[in-house]
């Protein structure tokens, strides 16, 4: 089980939980932030500062959610376990479910 980042995070990226996050296990990419599935020690540090609450417990993920918690995953697939948000940078993609969502926020 693993954290999930869900809808109120596209467009937003905050990144207040990157800066909480103690093993840097929250990646970014071009439209919402992604939770490593296999990096995460379920500490639940994320969840609290997250100012749009889209952080939610593999579980918990509400209904209308759901779809996140594969996106999530998806995210991950080519990309491995590279040991470390930070390593990496900025990801230019995302998962295809976040891709096909329209717009949101101010700048859009």
């Amino acid at each position: 089980m693993t954290y999930i980042i869900a809808e109120p995070c596209v467009d937003v990226l905050d990144k207040a939980c990157i800066e909480e996050c103690p093993v840097d296990c929250i990646y970014e990419g071009n439209r919402m932030l992604y939770i490593h599935p296999d990096e995460c020690v379920d500490c639940g540090a994320c969840e609290p500062v997250c100012p749009v609450e889209a952080i939610f417990y593999e579980d918990d993920v509400p209904d209308q959610w759901k779809d996140y918690t594969n996106a999530n995953y998806e995210f991950f697939e080519d990309l491995g376990s590279p040991g470390g948000a930070s390593k990496v940078g900025k990801i230019d993609k995302d998962a295809t479910f976040v891709i096909a969502q329209p717009p949101r926020g101010e700048g859009h």
